[in-house]
């Protein structure tokens, strides 16, 4: 029996059997799982309106398109289930401790400290910590996550709480909600002199949709304007009732100027920890936790700064940690002190990892190198394809002609190069939300980690892109092949410079927009013939002013009868560039000899219209 015809192809269609594609898979991977030629799925698609190569990595949507066409229930594996099955695959398990309830120890609490842009959260730190993290911050803002262990005492019992210290700009929306997501408690930071602004509410719901308690500490208590009491009142609007009121949510008045209410706060956050939260974990097991920040260092080669969720991470240890691996060469603590060992819930640099993970990549131990590195190449393999497949700008045929009609649009194409890889991902993230319109287009065709070199300078170079670096300078070979081949490279240590720098470039790169606006009219009142130069109009400036050279249009009857120019013009017998209203003149038209007695002659100039 003859395969039916599929969107203009023979293709056998198949019986609603599922199947299922990794994320940023291609049509050549669709086509080795239901035995089809890759070069008809690509006619399939061509047929029915959209061009993609065989090899070129696909949208979800266009495979479900393709999927819904053939008769086949195509599932994307979302990541998570895909890193759970590649774990799986090599008999490992993230995210569940190992062993019996008694194998289970307490933990300390890991606490994120968020809430509005200075608002004094670094600060507090500062206090609680006893060292100034601020004065090395750009614009005083804090641009990549720290994590801190302070020691305290409750009921006589020495205790230890961790600390993540998140950015305050609005930017790092997503490295907030990341750190949101690796904590036990939030400490809500709200100043008692401004209270409650835009990004209070915004980290307010970053902790709700992770699930953990909130301890609210209103800050410089020591000012003039403090009003603590203001800051309860706008906080029950958004349910968070303190406990004195009757609620459940422990507020605490502090300065980290002062040190006032530093040990009540230290309190309060193992007090709620105890209360709301079992933290316990099982610190014999092979350690597992997030990578937090990393970095590449110009001396020590690529840092994670992790957090131990489970298990016990030690030097020597095979590690690996997104799409990077490596063994565990140091651990150093908060202090900057070398240690052998890292429990539970304790943050650490790691050092002798052979890239730069993601922020908020997991981390696990394994038996050895070699399985390190085949977990690591896999993942790397899966988000470069993702990648692919989200920075792949579908292009139906309607709109390749739509832009053929009116000239193809333009695109900034940028290279992301910055300190940490949260900072670059926060970066993408603001940019992308630039908006000026469909005429001009962002696209990041590429972002890393650490010193611009020559090979971001070549990228940049062969795409015509502008490199972006953020914290970091190009090494002095990229610097000379810069000044070579013309390669625009741009230096920011603040991320609002970098948005409105770059956003001013996109709104350079738009086309100017022309409207048209009237100089001046004259009506012919005489008409004189001339061998020479052919008719001449006698005419009387009515409103505002004719010009030699002006746009023109003659105008008979209230209908327009030629658009051209005015070729010539004088005032008596003498030739003039200007004539104004209410004096007569004699003129000429380019390429128009047709006119009447009463005709109207309209003057008028294109001008730019200043863009919203």
């Amino acid at each position: 029996m003859e395969a039916p015809l599929i969107g203009g192809v023979r293709v056998r269609k198949g019986d609603g059997q599922t199947v299922r594609l990794r994320r940023g898979s291609s049509l050549t991977d669709l086509a080795e799982k239901i035995g089809l030629e890759p070069a008809s799925l690509v006619q399939v698609l061509f047929n029915l309106g959209e061009m993609v190569t065989a090899t070129q990595s696909v949208s979800d949507e266009t495979l479900a398109v393709l999927g819904a066409e053939l008769n086949y229930d195509i599932q994307v594996v979302s990541p998570e289930d895909e890193d759970r099955e590649l774990l799986e695959s090599f008999d490992l398990e993230f995210g569940e401790d190992l062993g019996d309830e008694d194998d289970l120890a307490p933990r300390p609490p890991v606490v994120t400290v968020m809430g509005h842009v200075d608002h004094g959260k670094t600060k507090l730190l500062d206090a609680l910590r006893h060292s100034n993290v601020v004065a090395g911050e750009a614009g005083g803002i804090t641009q990549a996550i720290g994590a801190y262990q302070v020691a305290t005492e409750v009921d006589g019992q020495p205790r230890a709480i961790t600390f993540i210290d998140t950015p305050g700009h609005e930017a790092f929306t997503a490295m907030r909600a990341r750190g949101a997501k690796s904590t036990d408690i939030a400490v809500l930071v709200v100043a008692a002199d401004d209270g409650v602004m835009p990004q209070t509410i915004e980290a307010l719901n970053h902790a709700k949709a992770a699930d953990v308690p909130v301890v609210v500490a209103v800050n410089k208590i020591d000012k003039p304007a403090a009003d603590p009491t203001k800051v309860r009142g706008q906080l029950m609007e958004f349910g968070l009732v303190p406990e004195e009121y009757g609620g459940d949510t422990m507020f605490v008045d502090v300065s980290a100027i002062t040190g006032e209410g530093l040990d009540s706060l230290l309190e309060a956050v193992v007090l709620t920890a105890d209360a709301a939260l079992d933290l316990r974990a099982n610190p014999d097991m092979p350690a597992q936790g997030v990578a937090i920040e990393a970095h590449l260092d110009k001396g020590r080669g690529p840092v994670a700064t992790v957090l131990i969720h489970r298990g016990t991470l030690h030097v020597g240890d095979s590690i690996v940690a997104g799409s990077a691996h490596g063994r565990v060469r140091a651990l150093i603590d908060d202090l900057g002190e070398n240690v052998t060992e890292a429990p539970p819930s304790m943050p650490v640099q790691v050092l002798g990892l052979t890239s730069v993970p993601g922020a908020g990549d997991n981390f696990l131990v394994v038996d050895d190198d070699r399985t390190a590195r085949q977990i690591a190449d896999k993942r790397a393999a899966r988000m470069r394809a993702a990648q692919q497949a989200a920075s792949s700008r579908r292009k139906t045929l309607d709109e390749l002609f739509e832009q053929m009609a009116r000239g193809e649009t333009s695109e900034l194409l940028l290279i992301l190069k910055g300190d940490g890889a949260g900072s670059v991902e926060a970066l993408e993230d603001a940019l992308s939300k630039i908006d000026v319109g469909d005429e001009v287009s962002l696209r990041v065709i590429d972002r890393g980690v650490g010193a611009i070199t020559e090979t971001n300078v070549s990228l940049a170079a062969a795409s015509k892109a502008v490199i972006i670096g953020f914290n970091v300078r190009p090494t002095p070979h990229a610097t000379q092949m810069a000044d070579r081949e013309n390669v625009d490279i741009r230096y920011y240590s603040v991320i609002y410079d970098a948005i409105d720098e770059i956003e001013a470039a996109l709104k350079g790169m738009l086309k100017p927009i022309y409207e048209e606006k009237a100089t001046g009219s004259a009506e012919i009142r005489e008409i004189f013939r001339s061998s020479r130069i052919g008719n001449i109009a006698g005419c009387m400036v009515l409103s505002g002013s004719l010009r030699r050279n002006a746009s023109a249009r003659l105008v008979r009857d209230g209908v327009v009868v030629t658009t051209t120019t005015i070729a010539s013009l004088r005032r008596e017998r003498d030739d003039a560039s200007e004539v104004r209203e209410g004096f007569e003149c004699g003129l000429t038209i380019a390429n128009y000899q047709d006119i009447k007695i009463g005709d109207i002659i309209e003057t008028y100039e294109m001008v730019e219209k200043p863009r919203n």
